[in-house]
């Protein structure tokens, strides 16, 4: 398999732990969705990231290209015994919603972040809304983990672990300044554990604006 995007999209490095997690091995190539939009293209015309090419996975899916990161994570848990979202109700439909509002919340800072970046002039009003969406969402978040106890969310590692780390790991980076993480400490240290860890560690790159 090859995966294509760079780990400092929330997006591509989710995808990025859990084929590490799930030790499966796969090419990185660390393309840009701008500055590599022309050869990114040839394998997905939206020229997005992740892209994820299954020239290494089963002989009938030999070339294929997934795109989104929720379904190319829905098709690497489909490979595996124990995936990290659980087939089983009502756990599946739990981690579904943590790791919607996590990748929601890392939606809405790259949208800020572009707002700001390519616009000489920037809306006050979709500006105030995407920081909205992003507090709320983490105040949702922290509402949800503070009750619960043990080192993850739903007792075991799953994708909402992983979708969280990474999105708030993509907003301090992406907004310095815009969030205190002391300010949701459930979700502070829960992220700060899996960051401290080898798969986590190693699917990582601080974030680079576009050229």
């Amino acid at each position: 398999m090859i995966l294509i995007g760079q780990y400092d999209s929330p997006f591509v490095r989710r995808v990025g732990i859990a084929l590490t997690l799930y030790d499966m091995e796969f090419e990185h190539r660390p393309w840009s969705s701008f500055g590599d939009a022309d050869r990114l293209r040839d394998y997905n015309p939206l020229t997005r990231v992740p892209t994820l090419v299954l020239n290494g996975a089963t002989e009938q899916d030999r070339d294929f290209v997934l795109i989104d990161s929720h379904m190319i994570l829905d098709y690497l848990d489909s490979l595996v015994d124990q995936p990290l979202f659980p087939r089983t109700e009502p756990e599946r439909h739990q981690v579904l919603k943590v790791a919607a509002l996590a990748c929601g919340l890392a939606d809405k800072a790259v949208s800020l972040f572009y707002e700001r970046a390519m616009h000489e002039v920037i809306s006050p009003s979709f500006d105030a809304r995407c920081i909205a969406q992003i507090c709320a969402v983490l105040v949702a978040l922290e509402d949800d983990l503070a009750p619960r106890s043990g080192p993850y969310w739903f007792g075991t590692l799953s994708h909402a672990d992983i979708a969280a780390t990474c999105a708030l790991r993509f907003v301090i980076e992406a907004h310095p300044g815009l969030i205190n993480a002391s300010d949701y400490p459930a979700l502070h240290r829960l992220t700060s554990e899996l960051e401290a860890t080898e798969a986590f560690q190693m699917i990582y790159q601080q974030f680079l604006p576009p050229a």
